[in-house]
């Protein structure tokens, strides 16, 4: 998944990128609600992790506003224990969840991962289609069994193309979910399309690319 993390301390943001990005997912890191507010209105996150004391305003506006217009995007809070009140209120605002610090790095990973089975509408963590399967809880995709050791952001696409599995997903997604804030090459996308393409060879499963459209994860079921 590709998630936003808006936390001003260092130390922290650090710690939580190394930990959500080993287990496959694209972190992009922000540190003021401005940036936030901004990066929102014209992007798409998976999740938000959202620090409530910002040194340019309250994490709280950045909520209010993302909630004020519509956006269902989910929101896990990350707040100081004694800070009752903006944990209510946040809730109140649309909050999903929320981690008081100081938190365990396993428990936020257990989070996020309930977060994103909610949104989509799972009851397992696992992404499966045909033989090819991802445990986000690992970070480990697998091939009939066979775990694959694959480069990090060829390891998300495998992931992305799994969680719409049968559809099509647009480049433009695709691009988000790998690079995030990173510039993009023209063909770079299509470098690790083709990679994956050579890993699935003779497995079933096929990456289709519809001109125009996207790319579609597909398995002929045999």
């Amino acid at each position: 998944m590709r998630l936003l993390l808006i936390e001003d301390d260092t130390l922290i943001a650090e710690s939580v990128t190394m930990s959500l990005t080993a287990v496959g997912h694209t972190v992009d890191r922000l540190a003021r609600a401005g940036q936030a507010q901004a990066a929102l209105a014209r992007e798409r996150f998976d999740l938000v992790l959202l620090d409530l004391g910002l040194p340019d305003g309250s994490g709280l506006d950045v909520l209010a506003q993302l909630r004020g217009t519509d956006d269902d995007t989910p929101v896990l809070i990350i707040t100081a224990r004694d800070g009752v009140d903006d944990r209510v209120r946040g809730l109140d605002l649309g909050a999903d969840d929320y981690l008081a610090k100081p938190f365990s790095l396993a428990e936020l990973r257990a989070r996020v991962r309930a977060l994103g089975r909610r949104s989509q509408q799972r009851v397992d963590d696992r992404l499966v289609l045909g033989a090819l399967v991802f445990d986000p809880v690992t970070g480990t995709l697998t091939l009939a069994g066979q775990a694959l050791d694959l480069p990090r952001r060829e390891l998300r696409l495998a992931e992305n193309l799994l969680r719409h599995a049968q559809r099509i997903v647009a480049r433009e997604t695709l691009e988000a979910q790998l690079f995030g804030f990173d510039a993009v090459g023209s063909n770079a996308l299509e470098v690790y399309i083709s990679r994956l393409r050579k890993r699935l060879a003779g497995s079933g499963l096929a990456i289709r690319t519809l001109r125009g459209l996207g790319y579609r994860l597909e398995y002929d079921g045999h």
